[in-house]
């Protein structure tokens, strides 16, 4: 229903004078109506998509275990980084299926194809669009889940909150969208390298009741090449053997184990993170326990950490031969406060053993109905393996995130050089020319 408005004459309008002459007519002030349409309100509405990662450094993921293919959309990447498919392959290759006998058997080459934000060999700023096309699907793998539910999977839980969902595959649940991640990992980590020359590693330390003891890794000098000298990504050639084994051996009975993979950033610049609620430790137990199947996050001492006293707990500091501000051990996990202190850190991310088993389980139909289900298709008999780059992909995510946060609010002008560092390594030009 339209309003109406009537216009007055303007207050201090002189009236008209009746001694003028008789041929001027006095002013007429006829009344103006004005319609106004009545404003609609809009409906507020939550975002709720749940598909990207990152302030900065923003990482949208897209696809499905069996539709056309998967990807992502990188916007905030930093102009003028030398990138190519070849410089993400490397990773993708790591996380792609039927790379050994431990993995899932499906067959992906997982090629990927960069369609947009990279000119003539480097990226241009604008969003980086990244895509891999799905070629080995075998929908009628999942008849019987079209109706029942795989225990302890996400089949259940998104008809409760969709009405609906992608039966083949397990859709977006599956472990495919984290090509998605790895990808953008594989900049992020090009990014920290160039930048800082900041590591990121991750290695299997658990497979089952398989555990690496503490201390057998040196996290100082443990290189990538001693984690993928073997198909389970463990750099104890002893250990892994034995981690093989127990795979191997639940393999050939239809089931499946879990385990545990250990990440270690070296060279991370001083004072990434926020205090309050966004710790850099507590940005990172978010983007780990955001990949498929993680059940559990330990920073630096971890849980067993409590076990010990303050004095025994605390890492005391000191000044190094460079006059830099050191600790003398690392339980704090090179954090402190929320914020990193520049030695190592270190985390856990535990995962459960895969859900989809081949073996006889009790479940219920979208009928309600209960019944017992043989779940097909072909899986991980233990995920941890390939979820080594999985999550250095997302370590190195919010690093380059926080990283680009730091640098806008406490580098946008000259630090205090008494008391902070440059974000950046100055390497010498002979080693820039080798990078």
């Amino acid at each position: 229903m339209a309003s109406s408005i009537i216009s007055k004459p303007f207050l201090g309008a002189t009236k008209p004078n009746s001694s003028l002459s008789s041929d001027l007519q006095r002013p007429s002030f006829a009344p103006t109506h004005i319609s106004i349409k009545p404003t609609t309100l809009k409906k507020l509405q939550i975002q709720a998509a749940g598909s990207t990662f990152g302030n900065y450094f923003r990482v949208t993921t897209f696809g499905e275990s069996h539709g056309g293919g998967v990807g992502c959309i990188v916007d905030g990447c930093p102009p003028r980084i030398p990138l190519s498919e070849a410089d993400l392959q490397v990773d993708l290759d790591r996380r792609r299926p039927g790379q050994s006998r431990i993995t899932t058997p499906r067959k992906e080459t997982d090629t990927c194809q960069i369609f947009s934000g990279v000119s003539e060999g480097v990226t241009t700023g604008t969003p980086i669009h990244v895509f891999v096309p799905n070629t080995d699907q075998r929908g009628h793998d999942y008849k019987e889940m079209s109706i029942a539910y795989r225990p302890s999977h996400a089949d259940a839980t998104y008809d409760m909150k969709y009405g609906v969902r992608a039966v083949q595959g397990g859709g977006r649940s599956s472990a495919r969208e984290t090509i998605g991640r790895v990808a953008p990992g594989a900049i992020a980590k090009k990014i920290l390298k160039q930048f800082s020359r900041t590591e990121v590693l991750a290695y299997v330390s658990q497979v089952h009741q398989v555990v690496l003891p503490d201390g057998s890794v040196d996290h100082d000098t443990v290189t990538l090449d001693q984690i993928e000298s073997n198909i389970v990504r463990c750099p104890n050639p002893e250990y892994a053997e034995k981690m093989i084994a127990a795979i191997d051996a639940v393999r050939t009975r239809g089931d499946s184990i879990g385990g545990v993979v250990t990440c270690i950033v070296r060279n991370a610049p001083r004072g990434l993170g926020s205090p309050v609620f966004d710790k850099l430790e507590a940005e990172l137990a978010k983007a780990v326990m955001s990949l498929p199947a993680t059940k559990g996050f330990e920073f630096g001492s971890g849980f067993s950490g409590t076990f010990l006293t303050g004095s025994e707990h605390n890492d005391e500091f000191y000044t190094d031969e460079h006059g830099r501000i050191r600790t003398r051990t690392n339980r704090s996990g090179g954090i402190q406060g929320g914020i990193s202190n520049g030695e190592i850190i270190n985390m856990r991310v535990a995962f459960k053993p895969t859900a989809t088993i081949s073996k006889k389980q009790q479940t219920v139909t979208r009928e309600k109905q209960e019944i017992e289900l043989l779940a097909r298709g072909r899986h991980d008999p233990c995920v941890v393996p390939r979820a080594v780059p999985m999550v250095e992909a997302m370590v190195a995510m919010v690093l380059v995130d926080q990283l680009m946060a730091q640098h806008g609010q406490c580098n946008l002008f000259p630090i205090n050089p008494e008391l902070q560092e440059p974000l950046s390594f100055n390497l010498p030009k002979f080693e820039q020319a080798n990078m």
